[in-house]
């Protein structure tokens, strides 16, 4: 199984302009390549056979009678390939010529699309030789001795996908006939271009296309003349692009005067998902009940060995580079406006954090600073909690100390060891067995030592879970899991830990800078079992539940497309390759669907908290899934695996 992977190419060959012979040497060139690389569909640029420049020549009897002669040939070569290759040439009609785009497979000509919008003003001439597809009248031509299909609007359907074509300046007008394409089902659309260079161009040209496939929730591929074609007034750099709903999959090498085979895999399945969630889309759907589209079947793609070539990142939730500080500050500006706004509907003086010295209490403990900054309110109104049990390491408890001194916030420090103590005498409790009674007390009277110094102290409790432990449930019911207002209840862990970095390289933090660093480098941990002969943690939630950057990535193929386990496993594969074998993904997918399961009692219940990114758990928005929901059909594929 593919599992929705379409593996798709775009041929760049170099030409010489008017020798079709030469042309289609190149072309059946790059499709042996690609055939032999276990392509679908290929896709060359606009007018290859001829070549793009041919200007006045398009007017010649030779040349236009060498391009059907060309296709001929084409079409012999491909007679024993599945490979889908799509091509460019004129094509005569009714005494008028069309820009055309040839879809062939297996030696038949499957269809033509015409070329619809003809630019005509400043380097441009092309209603000088073409007619626009609107002119077509009866939606047949005979070529190669066959009546064939001319439409601008055929959708092509493959066992794995629909897609559709449009030429060059067609994706430039302000309704490209793509969009109507895709509002009929077109999964992916092929462009065959002609994109001359200017300075900025480029530029201005990925982001069209990328705005394009993210509109019409759709791959995109853009195949544009490169070397050989005539310089004589402008000149063609080769671009080749493969987008997927607005994110780039591969792009050519500018510039190169050598051919260019560029290949990737669209996730027709990721896009119908997104197409299913979107209900903007279906509603669009509804309104173009009157638009027509043409639909044609191609022959099976028999696949060959398959192997993912995309890149997939391991960490979907966390950007790269510059990205991720612009990233991290939009989030932290996401978690600060939204518990202003409940600290000022509420009317509460202060905000009571429980701070352990981990990651995600002191990401909790940041977003207030910034909020009582933001609203003007003294940091002093702010009461940090530290509250040591029986497995509070000297190291969390000092950074605990040191965090909330650094910051300037009002510092308490609560134990809770004779409390729960006491506790284990009044249920008749072996304080020596430490289950998970001995674990859960210890958040459970954490947790009422907050919100009952919130009612002291006319104030709320501000929650520190983020989004991963409420996938996994690693949270105590009506223990850490409950607060007024859960301001990381939809940040990852992979992210907070980002986020904590990012805090601690920002000027107005350098008071807390060291300490922030050694909390980003603290061993992830509950803390409630005793630390080990040396003082160090013996309880590391990683060692128990699994890496959470493989739970981050499980949880984001999972709730943002809905991808079964064998998928996900599949593509976590080819992203922790030479991190983590395969046995070891299996173990941690199960968990986590085992967990994910059985854990959303705790989820049906949550404490409001802002939404910051495409994932989110609360049951009031993204994520409402029956507490009873049985998960046997997805630990039984992760057996299986």
């Amino acid at each position: 199984m593919n599992y929705g992977l379409v593996r798709i190419a775009v041929g760049i060959p170099n030409v010489k302009v008017g020798d079709c012979k030469y042309n289609a040497q190149e072309i059946e060139s790059l499709i042996a390549q690609a055939e032999g690389k276990g392509v679908e569909i290929i896709c060359f640029p606009e007018l290859s056979v001829t070549s793009y420049t041919c200007g006045d020549l398009f007017s010649q009897q030779l040349l236009l009678d060498n391009a059907e002669m060309t296709l001929i040939s084409l079409l012999d070569f491909t007679r024993s390939l599945d490979i889908i290759s799509i091509v460019g040439l004129p094509v005569v009609y009714n005494s008028t010529l069309l820009n055309c785009a040839a879809i062939i497979q297996r030696g038949k000509l499957l269809g033509l699309v015409p070329k619809t919008y003809l630019p005509n003003y400043k380097e441009f001439y092309e209603m000088r030789w073409f007619t626009s597809a609107d002119a077509i009248t009866d939606g047949q031509v005979l070529i190669c001795g066959q009546q064939v299909l001319l439409n601008k609007h055929i959708i092509f359907n493959t066992p794995s996908c629909k897609f559709g074509v449009e030429l060059c300046e067609d994706v430039w007008a302000p309704i490209p006939p793509s969009s109507m394409l895709a509002v009929k089902g077109a999964e992916i659309i092929f462009n065959l271009s002609a994109d001359n260079e200017g300075v900025g161009k480029h530029k201005y040209l990925k982001s069209l296309l990328s705005q394009q496939s993210a509109r019409c929730l759709a791959g995109y591929v853009f195949s544009s003349c490169g070397f050989g074609e005539s310089t004589q007034d402008v000149v063609f750099a080769g671009n080749g692009f493969i987008f997927e709903n607005g994110r780039l999959l591969a792009e050519s090498k500018r510039f190169s005067i050598k051919e260019q085979l560029l290949i990737s895999e669209i996730d027709v399945e990721r896009l119908r998902s997104e197409r299913r969630n979107n209900t903007t889309f279906s509603t669009t759907v509804g309104q173009l009940k009157e638009f027509k589209s043409t639909q044609v079947d191609t022959e099976l793609f028999v696949p060959k060995t398959f192997e993912i070539t995309r890149e997939i990142n391991p960490s979907p939730f966390v950007p790269k580079g510059q990205e991720l500080d612009e990233r991290c500050e939009e989030i932290f500006s996401i978690q600060t406006m939204g518990l202003a706004k409940r600290l000022v509907h509420t009317q509460a003086q202060t905000a009571v954090i429980g701070i352990s010295g981990g990651l995600d209490s002191t990401l909790a403990l940041l977003v207030c600073v910034r909020t009582f900054d933001k609203l003007g309110i003294s940091r002093k109104n702010i009461v940090g909690i530290t509250m040591p049990g029986f497995g509070t390491t000297g190291r969390t408890y000092n950074n605990a100390l040191s965090l909330m001194k650094g910051l300037g916030v009002t510092q308490k420090e609560i134990s809770i060891k004779d409390a729960c103590i006491q506790h284990f005498k009044d249920i008749n409790a072996d304080i020596t067995k430490q289950d998970v009674t001995y674990e859960n007390s210890q958040a459970r009277e954490r947790t009422q030592i907050l919100m009952d110094s919130a009612n002291l102290l006319n104030g709320i409790v501000v929650g520190t879970g983020d989004l991963s432990e409420l996938a996994l449930g690693w949270a105590t019911y009506n223990g850490d899991h409950m607060s007024m207002y859960g301001v990381n209840a939809s940040v990852p862990k992979t992210l907070v830990k980002h986020l904590v970095n990012w805090v601690s390289e920002q000027t107005d933090y350098a008071s807390v800078k060291n300490v922030l660093k050694d909390i980003v480098n603290t061993p992830i941990s509950p803390e409630l079992i005793p630390a080990d002969e040396e003082g160090n943690i013996s309880q590391k939630t990683e060692d128990l539940v699994g890496p959470y950057e493989l739970h981050d990535f499980f949880l984001y193929y999972t709730l943002r497309f809905g991808f079964r386990p064998s998928k996900i496993f599949l593509l976590a594969q080819k992203a922790f390759k030479g991190q983590y074998t395969e046995e070891t993904i299996k173990k941690w997918i199960t968990t986590f669907f085992r967990r994910f399961f059985a854990q959303q009692f705790k989820r049906s219940c949550l404490p409001d908290g802002p939404k910051i990114g495409s994932c989110s758990l609360s049951p009031r928005g993204d994520w409402r899934m029956p507490s009873d929901a049985s998960a046997t059909a997805w630990l039984e594929e992760c057996n299986n695996l």
